[in-house]
């Protein structure tokens, strides 16, 4: 008899009354340093199917914080609007 293999087991949505279950993913993760915003392509998650909770594993996490405090020069850069300079069309 075969067992599912643990990294395909569906965990479900912990977010109250959501139905969905995780999966597999890689996102973009964006967060702040200092006055800057950081944003990191291609991050590993587990994201929720039907609410788009995500979840990190603990390696994860450290290696998101250690790219929060590096001073390596970014890989590339992003446009940045402030949405409350943004004038209706």
């Amino acid at each position: 008899m075969g067992h599912a293999d643990p990294k395909e087991a569906r965990v479900n949505c912990t977010i109250t009354g959501c139905l969905g279950s995780y999966e597999s993913r890689t996102i973009v993760h964006t967060m702040r340093r200092g006055d800057q915003i950081v944003v990191i392509d291609h991050v590993p998650a587990q994201v929720c199917s039907t609410c788009g909770d995500i979840l990190f594993t603990p390696e994860t996490v450290r290696r998101l914080e250690a790219l929060g405090r590096t001073t390596a020069a970014p890989t590339g850069t992003v446009p940045l609007y402030d949405f409350s300079d943004a004038r209706s069309a």
